[in-house]
């Protein structure tokens, strides 16, 4: 076996445990970013089913207003609102 086809054999092994060291990561849940610092996916994950939740209370509050715009309490509300706007200035 010549010297360059040993070279060659060693760099496919190396770039092959690498690609399985990255797959390896990935299931586990672990990302490495531009700068070679890993980090877990699940506390990205937390951090967005904590926002969903968040915007989900804003859609209701948001079709509550639609909603009550249609009925007598829409009066109430929109004082409401102004009295809240005035209190901010």
């Amino acid at each position: 076996m010549s010297f360059w086809t040993a070279v060659f054999l060693i760099c496919c092994l190396v770039a092959a445990t690498q690609m399985y060291k990255a797959h390896q990561r990935r299931e586990g849940g672990i990302v490495v970013d531009e700068r070679g610092n890993e980090r877990e996916i699940v506390q990205e994950n937390q951090s967005l089913n904590r926002e969903v939740a968040e915007l989900r209370e804003r859609i209701k509050v948001l079709e509550r207003i639609a909603t009550d715009a249609n009925t007598g309490s829409a009066k109430r509300l929109s004082d409401d609102i102004e009295q809240l706007r005035d209190d901010r200035d």
